[in-house]
């Protein structure tokens, strides 16, 4: 009798390339320009002159070529569209949520829930912020309180799920003000601002626990819960021979409803949706949704495009498609850290995370270092990566200072399905040539400012000399 022996293999791509974009590199001269154009904001370079874009992961993946196909089978009636029931039942198959709403992307379906279950008053606590959650909320006359543990706040901490609720905190903030007052706990999947950082399963079922106690909701973020569920799966004990379905599953089936941008894990270029198992807050959804978005069975989506949702969850939902898109993610990091560049640990799922505090300290905070650091990867190599610092994370709207986040990070996004090995080579080449050269980069003053979401487009210029250390 012979014995199979298992052995560890590399992992490789379950896919094979069948269409190519042809890119376009640039010269110094022109990205210096591009970027001094742009005002130092990544978010305002135009994508002709950007060589490899790791701006953002959300709806800039390479969709197969059955997504491609059920587009063309894209019932664009009016109204009961053959595609949305087929996304409605893939929703129940594979998220357990018995009612669906869908929306045009991820913040639509905030929206909705932050305006049908927040009043004035109100406090939302959370895993840490979102960008654009957190907005919602505020808008809607809620506080964020952030109850995560504090390791998510240390990018060199190791904890392997350091996107776990701290039951203790946030028992602290029911005792202050309320059961009554808190509407939902905004709970989500690879916490994008902590560096992608999973919660576990155990600390999930203890907040269920705690959460059923107290009446309050679980409101799911899955924009990357799939992704969650790998993390689950590699390291919690007892879910190494569970699929990443399976523990999905298990996931959504611990929360009472969720929202959805379908442009990460779904694997679409455009979509969300917002799923509950509550009938009256599904009613309620699925009125304002017409109000906002669309009727209740387009929600702002051509049906080509809740197709190619349908049929992208369930690609993305496998242990090959996760295997292959967080092993890519982990590739660039391993080199990243080798070559001595400060990233948040452990690696996560959908990005590198550059520590710029380590990376640039003679830089103060409010002189907005990531910000720098992405333009200056960018007048480098033509690479776009974005900032999640003190620039993301807004002002104060009690003192209107910036609210200088623990955090100040510069995000390397890798779209799904879209670059190879040797991409990410070139990637830690151009980042290990800038920190060569760190200490010749000044920091920037904000010369214009929205209201909302800065980010997105607020325009910079180069400070000189680089301010001293306050």
């Amino acid at each position: 009798m012979t014995t199979q022996h298992s052995k560890k293999r590399t992992w490789a791509e379950p896919y094979k390339i069948k269409s190519v974009e042809l890119l376009r590199m640039t010269t110094l001269k022109e990205r210096h320009k591009a970027i001094r154009d742009a005002g130092y904001n990544t978010f305002l370079t135009r994508s002709r002159d950007v060589y490899i874009d790791l701006l953002t992961d959300s709806g800039t993946s390479a969709m197969s070529d059955r997504q491609w196909a059920g587009m063309m089978q894209g019932d664009e009636a009016y109204s009961g569209s053959e595609n949305f029931y087929h996304l409605e039942n893939v929703v129940r198959e594979y998220y357990g949520y018995k009612y669906l709403v869908p929306t045009h992307q991820g913040r639509a379906a905030e929206n909705l829930m932050s305006k049908i279950l927040i009043k004035a008053g109100d406090f939302v606590p959370g895993n840490m912020y979102f960008t654009t959650t957190r907005l919602h909320q505020e808008l809607a006359g809620g506080s964020f309180v952030d109850v995560i543990i504090d390791e998510a706040h240390d990018p060199e901490s190791l904890n392997p799920f350091k996107g776990n609720v701290d039951i203790g905190k946030l028992d602290r903030l029911v005792q202050e003000v309320g059961a009554e007052r808190i509407p939902y706990i905004s709970l989500e999947g690879n916490v994008n601002m902590a560096g992608g950082q999973p919660f576990s399963m155990a600390n999930l079922s203890q907040l269920r626990t705690y959460c059923l106690d107290k009446n309050i909701p679980i409101m799911l973020d899955a924009t990357r819960t799939m992704e969650n569920a790998w993390f689950i799966k590699e390291r919690e004990t007892g879910y190494k021979e569970k699929s990443v379905r399976e523990i999905l599953r298990e996931i959504c089936d611990l929360t009472d409803g969720c929202t959805m941008s379908a442009k990460k894990d779904a694997l679409v270029n455009i979509g969300g949706f917002f799923a509950c198992n509550d009938e009256e807050l599904f009613r309620q959804a699925q009125n304002l949704v017409v109000v906002y978005e669309g009727l209740h069975t387009y929600g702002g989506l051509a049906g080509r495009d809740m197709e190619a949702m349908a049929l992208g969850i369930r690609e993305a939902a496998t242990d090959e498609h996760q295997a292959a898109r967080i092993g890519q993610v982990r590739y660039l990091g391993e080199k990243l850290d080798r070559a001595g560049i400060p990233i948040v640990k452990p690696i996560g799922s959908h990005a590198i995370f550059i520590d710029v505090k380590r990376f640039l300290p003679h830089i103060d905070q409010d002189a907005y270092p990531a910000q720098a650091l992405a333009a200056e990867l960018y007048i480098e190599s033509g690479i776009r990566t974005m900032e999640r610092g003190n620039v993301s994370a807004g002002r104060d709207p009690a003192t209107g200072n910036n609210r200088r986040p623990s955090l100040e990070l510069v995000r390397l996004t890798i779209p799904r399905r879209v670059y190879t090995q040797a991409h990410m080579d070139v990637v830690v080449e151009a980042v290990v040539d800038v920190y060569e050269r760190r200490e010749s980069i000044r920091g920037l003053k904000m010369v214009f400012e929205p209201e909302y979401l800065r980010f997105f487009q607020a325009r910079f210029e180069p400070l000189s000399p680089t301010p001293p250390l306050t």
